[in-house]
């Protein structure tokens, strides 16, 4: 036929448009066919595309020469023409049921359920890429997040190990520093035992209080050159006022009356009789001294000293012990009898010598021929008192008697007033002393330490 519709079934890859010419061999005519095709896909089976192609084929026909005289290349044409048509072939013996309409459109009913499948699958596979997408694209916000957190973790971490260093570095200063105070402290400890041990030696007495003790008269005078000497007892010189006298009672409940009455007439004998005042006696005595002392570097105290063995002989046995280098001694350069205490000071011409006996402490003199002694060596201390505190202080015993006129003599007004004071009904008793300094006169009163009898003590 001039026209008709042919179906060609191709296995083609990539392809939008489809040229064929084809030269078949009709009787003895030569027929040119043009195909025009129109692709329709169907379905994609490992990257092979099946196609169902609809032609239209126009044909031109020629009148051919009557004789058709084969030559050397239409035999090679017709040759070309025989593969294009085993190539292109619509219909083979095992298709034959295709040929027909009703099998076509089987096919083509086939191929729209598969269009439909894969339709379907297209567009599952397309809600699953979308998803994939979100999930990529909150994954790819999720991992900017991430990048940014982990960028602000970094730069944390920097700074915290940045300050970390620092403090490591501020503590190392401190150990440092502190390692310095401790050898300082170390150092000045070191200084402090050293002065201690120095001290020790010395057997500092900075503040010394003194105890209070109670001072009576006790008939005794003095004059003004004893009034330089003091002592650690209690010795106190009392200057009186002319016309006055000083009376000591055994008991000081008697005193106390005494001086509660205050005034008190004596009857002298006959219409004489006078008006005397008692009065409280109050002295300063010392209440703190200070002082400052130290080790004497070339002396020694010793103690512990035999009573029966002279003075004279005591001395001489001590220098011969102590200058013998044997027993750690050295020239001895003078000797004192402390005759308060009975101790002996012994002084060195060198300075070493004192502090290595002190350190022994304990040596065997022999005094007697045959037996010896042990006494006790101690540090000599130098002593100066830097402060000397004092306070009032009354006797409890003695009243001072004021007010007395001299209207006889000395002894006789004072065996009289003393008379007087002795009686119970005028308010008096016992008396231990009594001492009546006349108008005209100067007299110092002796107070010492008042040491209580048997019977106050119990």
């Amino acid at each position: 036929p001039k026209t008709g519709t042919f179906l060609l079934g191709l296995n083609v890859r990539n392809c939008e448009k489809l040229s064929l010419n084809v030269c078949v061999r009709v009787s003895s005519t030569k027929v040119c066919v043009d195909f025009r095709l129109q692709l329709y896909v169907y379905s994609v089976k490992a990257g092979v595309l099946s196609a169902v192609l609809a032609t239209q084929v126009h044909t031109s026909c020629r009148n051919l020469p009557s004789r058709f005289e084969e030559t050397e290349t239409e035999r090679k044409r017709r040759t070309t023409s025989q593969q294009l048509t085993t190539d292109f072939s619509l219909i083979t013996e095992s298709q034959g049921s295709q040929n027909t309409l009703d099998g076509i459109l089987n096919a083509i009913s086939k191929c729209k359920v598969q269009h439909n499948q894969l339709l379907k699958e297209q567009q599952d596979l397309s809600r699953a890429r979308d998803d994939q997408e979100d999930l990529a694209k909150q994954f790819r916000q999720r991992l900017v997040k991430l990048r940014i957190s982990l960028e602000e973790d970094d730069n944390n971490q920097a700074r915290d190990v940045d300050s970390e260093r620092k403090k490591i570095a501020a503590l190392h200063d401190e150990e440092s520093r502190l390692k310095r105070e401790i050898q300082r402290a170390e150092e000045e400890l070191q200084l402090e035992e050293e002065s201690a041990h120095h001290l020790k030696q010395q057997t500092d007495v900075s503040t010394a209080a003194v105890p209070e003790k109670k001072v009576v008269f006790t008939g005794e005078t003095g004059y003004g050159a004893n009034t330089l000497d003091f002592d650690v007892k209690p010795h106190i010189v009392y200057p009186m006022e002319e016309g006055t006298a000083l009376i000591t009672f055994e008991d000081e409940e008697v005193a106390q009356k005494i001086l509660s009455l205050r005034e008190h007439k004596v009857d002298l004998g006959g219409d004489c009789a006078i008006t005397l005042e008692a009065k409280l006696i109050q002295l300063l005595v010392p209440c703190q001294v200070e002082m400052d002392t130290e080790v004497c570097s070339r002396r020694i105290l010793v103690s512990n000293l035999p009573k029966k063995v002279g003075e004279d002989r005591l001395l001489d046995k001590l220098e011969i012990h102590f200058a013998k280098s044997k027993n750690g001694g050295g020239e001895v350069e003078e000797s004192d009898m402390l005759h308060d205490s009975g101790n002996v000071v012994i002084t060195f011409t060198e300075n070493n010598i004192a502090k290595g006996l002190a350190d022994k402490q304990y040596h065997d003199v022999e005094f007697e021929k045959g037996r010896k002694n042990r006494v006790k060596v101690t540090p000599f201390l130098n002593g100066e008192i830097t402060s000397f505190q004092t306070r009032l202080s009354a006797c409890g015993r003695t009243v001072l008697l004021t007010g007395i006129p001299a209207v006889m003599e000395q002894e006789n007004l004072q065996d009289l007033l003393e008379i007087h004071f002795q009686k119970t009904s005028n308010g008096g008793g016992e008396v231990d002393a009594f001492l009546y300094n006349p108008l005209g006169q100067h007299t110092l009163a002796l107070f010492e330490e008042d040491c209580p009898t048997e019977d106050q003590s119990q």
